[in-house]
């Protein structure tokens, strides 16, 4: 039996905020398998993108064990792990992350620069991402002249460019109109069908309809579905109840 691409034992993240501990992450375990497409789904402070930097080298954990392709990351100094981050993952953020005053083909192969890779190679390889995410015709554009959507295809061409076999996603529709939200998660099913193994956190419940599995984060912990639907009712029907006594009070 062959072991999940990713395993997480007994998960930790813990912040000191003034004389308060925060258990962003409290003893998460976790398996996934490679070649799916997890969503991670949890409201705003519920550890999914703590758990996502993790994931993905950029933060430490308080304890616990991350393992990726049998490689513990908990292990591995900050040179390792930028190797290794280097050969396996490709990252897409809320915020995009492009260089402002660069066009859309040099943020593209702008990580390029790091592997050695020749500029006529990196040249012409990110021509061809960007052809591939629909944006071959706003190569020499920089970001101030994209649209939203655009942006964040552009930051999904950028993570491809070292051609990663994990895809780590921090809340791509975020920032973006419906249109632009669909056709982002659309890429992102079309590099789980090409054999990636993409994993994304966010609060969009559109996303699942694009999953193989599902995680459900409240407060640092896995739960159920059912447990994840009743906890997020509870804080609508709060919300609706503060609203209408601030009605009354007026």
């Amino acid at each position: 039996m062959t072991s999940p691409l990713i395993r997480i034992k007994g998960l930790t993240k813990h912040y000191q905020m003034g004389g308060t501990i925060v258990r962003a992450l409290d003893g998460v375990d976790l398996d996934i398998e490679a070649h799916t497409f997890t969503v991670v789904m949890g409201p705003s402070g519920s550890g999914k993108s703590s758990l996502l930097y993790l994931l993905g080298g950029l933060d430490r954990s308080t304890s616990g064990e991350i393992s990726i392709n049998d490689e513990r990351l908990d292990q591995m100094d900050e040179n390792a792990l930028a190797l290794f981050r280097r050969r396996t993952m490709g990252f897409i953020f809320q915020s995009y992350n492009l260089i402002t005053s660069m066009n859309a083909l040099e943020n593209v192969a702008f990580p390029m620069q790091f592997t050695g890779t020749p500029v006529s190679e990196r040249s012409e390889k990110s021509r061809k991402l960007l052809e591939q995410v629909g944006l071959s015709d706003r190569s020499h554009h920089r970001p101030s002249e994209l649209s939203g959507g655009q942006q964040q295809r552009v930051a999904v061409a950028r993570a491809l460019v070292n051609n990663p076999s994990l895809i780590l996603a921090d809340e791509p529709t975020g920032n973006l109109d419906t249109a632009s939200g669909i056709a982002v998660m659309q890429l992102l099913s079309d590099l789980h069908r090409s054999g990636r193994t993409v994993l994304v956190v966010t609060h969009d419940p559109r996303m699942t309809r694009f999953a193989t599995h599902k995680i459900f984060l409240l407060d640092g912990h896995v739960v159920s579905e059912d447990e994840y639907k009743s906890a997020t009712m509870d804080i609508v029907n709060s919300c609706m109840s503060i609203g209408s006594l601030n009605e009354i009070s007026k």
